[in-house]
């Protein structure tokens, strides 16, 4: 019995190793390409977390703060507008579901991105609009996107929309997370209905 064993398992190992020979390997042990992260700021990120919550693809959504010089800010530091941070959301996706070029468009459905510095009756460098990119592709999309949004004519006032490479991100307290959601709530940011 414990020579079928010792075979049973050999067998698997020389299976294994086949497969990562062959380049299978990612199937073999689940694709680590199934997950991908993406961060927006587009003004309060209690609206731009519902908004991203109902795409397809979008496996889970985290409200957090980025950008700014304050290491671990709660949200009262943010709101003052002194740290630099902008309100966030952190989206894990999987981009055989969802791509990137996806997301810039709600992204840019769901704020203003001529209003520098604010969204709605938000003000304050917190909700300014900005994509932090995490690889080189994200940048060259987001930049690709706007500058297409640019020529489309759409807004009459220039884009301020910032495109820069991502930083720590900083959860937000979890009164925070999924904030309408957990209260049963219809957004009520800016969110265009």
């Amino acid at each position: 019995m414990a020579k079928k064993i010792l075979i049973l398992t050999l067998l698997s190992a020389l299976i294994f190793a086949l497969l990562i020979v062959l380049g299978l390997r990612e199937e073999a042990m689940g694709s680590a390409q199934d997950k991908e992260l993406a961060t927006f700021g587009a003004g309060c990120f209690w609206g731009v977390e519902a908004a991203f919550q109902q795409v397809k693809g979008v496996k889970s959504t985290t409200a957090g703060f980025m950008g700014g010089r304050l290491k671990n800010p709660a949200y009262e530091d943010v709101s003052t507008g002194k740290t630099g941070h902008a309100e966030v959301v952190q989206l894990e996706y999987d981009p055989r579901q969802v791509t990137y070029e996806k997301l810039l468009e709600v992204f840019w459905s769901i704020h203003d991105p001529t209003t520098p510095n604010r969204q709605g009756l938000d003000v304050g460098t917190q909700y300014r609009s900005v994509i932090f990119f995490h690889t080189p592709e994200q940048e060259r999309a987001a930049r690709f996107s706007k500058e297409n949004l640019e020529k489309s004519g759409k807004f009459r006032r220039p884009i301020v929309t910032e495109t820069l490479a991502a930083q720590e991100f900083y959860k937000a307290d979890e009164y925070h997370q999924k904030y309408y959601q957990n209260r049963g709530m219809k957004p009520a940011c800016h969110i265009p209905s």
